[in-house]
């Protein structure tokens, strides 16, 4: 049975929260509504309505003009089975000595490599998107430096490969933590079918506010996956977080926005080790100044 989407985009999150409230009212009533800051630099926020029917357009445009935003434009999203859909589409993915796999594609693992199996109904955080891709990246030139890490967190760990894949080059602590109880229900099972049970930690944090993440600190490497916005507020956080001489590898962050995330982590006392583009997206890899 085909679905359908209404989506439209307002300049700030307030405006887009009031329009996404007024939404939830009409009838036939959406099965879902979100609001989602476009990751492009715009600025933009993005509506949905998500409907088993057919929405009413007249009423789309006239919550539109009140809410001062584009019309609506809605589409029919057709019945599609979509794990099996990703499943077709999501080959392996090779980032240095890592192999990241689905199920599926358990009989394609090379001899010799780091395996990830990542399970394709989550998709997020597989390896296929340039912001995971340039962090597993940069993992493996810090072991093919000879990088000895033993404390290590992955903060928005996703489906938690990051930290999955720190832990099976060193034999230390990890400490995944995500914001989402579903991510951290993602992240267990993944661990689960790896293997690393008792080797990585899942936690429900929103940035290192965590007794066990505090506990933890100062770690040696820190991952943090997410978006321009959280990682400029996380800055001070995470020298407080980070050894002296330690790794913060840091993405989820667009081309034209590295500077920006660079400058303020100069600031709270990071150098810039490396920095690499993948697509549209950079990874960088910042180190903490050393004490004294």
């Amino acid at each position: 049975m085909p679905s359908f989407t209404a989506l439209t985009t307002l300049p700030d999150e307030e405006a887009a929260q009031a329009l996404a409230d007024a939404l939830e009212t009409l009838e036939p009533a959406p099965y879902g509504v979100g609001v989602f800051e476009v990751e492009d630099g715009s600025g933009l926020w993005e509506v949905g309505g998500y409907f088993d029917a057919p929405p009413d357009d007249i009423a789309l445009a006239l919550l539109a003009r009140a809410h001062g935003a584009k019309d609506f434009a809605v589409s029919e999203v057709p019945d599609v089975d979509w794990v099996a859909h990703v499943k077709r589409e999501l080959a392996p993915v090779e980032a240095g000595r890592f192999f990241v796999y689905g199920s599926h594609d358990a009989d394609k693992v090379p001899e010799g490599r780091v395996a990830l199996r990542i399970e394709a109904a989550m998709a997020f955080g597989t390896g296929h998107h340039g912001t995971t891709l340039g962090c597993l990246t940069a993992l493996d030139q810090l072991v093919a430096a000879g990088a000895d890490k033993r404390n290590i967190a992955d903060i928005g760990c996703g489906t938690a490969v990051l930290a999955m894949a720190a832990a099976r080059v060193w034999p230390g602590r990890v400490l995944a933590s995500d914001i989402d109880a579903v991510a951290v229900e993602v992240a267990e099972a993944n661990v689960a079918a790896n293997g690393l049970e008792g080797r990585v930690e899942v936690l429900e944090a929103a940035g290192f506010d965590h007794p066990t993440l505090q506990q933890a600190a100062p770690f040696d490497l820190v991952f943090a996956n997410i978006l321009k916005g959280p990682l400029l507020a996380l800055a001070d956080d995470m020298a407080r977080h980070v050894a002296p001489g330690g790794h913060a590898i840091l993405s989820g962050i667009l081309n034209p926005q590295a500077e920006e995330v660079i400058e303020r982590y100069r600031a709270a006392g990071f150098s810039l080790a490396e920095r690499a583009e993948f697509g549209d997206w950079t990874t960088l890899v910042l180190t903490r100044a050393e004490q004294g």
